[in-house]
């Protein structure tokens, strides 16, 4: 029976890594703040609102570097979150 456990746990750990891998990236030129919130490490409900206004005022980010030009965002927290973050294609 302890293997069968030990493989189970093997199993759901490697499902647990791969659902990470497959989530894909968010796109912080379409996503809430309650997303934004979920998906940056370092970033609350304030922050990632803030994130929301500076796209309605200034537009949509032009790179994931941009996001250091929110108040209260750094580039460290850009770089610990480059890969999970995307601007997305540009609207035509």
């Amino acid at each position: 029976m302890s293997i069968f456990r030990s493989m189970l746990f093997v199993f759901s750990m490697l499902l647990a890594v791969s659902m990470q891998v497959y989530a894909g990236q968010v796109d912080i030129n379409t996503a809430d703040a309650g997303t934004l919130a979920s998906a940056i490490n370092g970033v609350g409900e304030r922050k990632a609102q803030a994130i929301v206004e500076y796209r309605q005022t200034n537009g949509p980010f032009v790179s994931v570097d941009e996001l250091a030009s929110v108040k209260g965002i750094g580039m460290n927290t850009v770089e610990n979150n480059r890969d999970a973050l995307t601007v997305g294609a540009p609207a035509h």
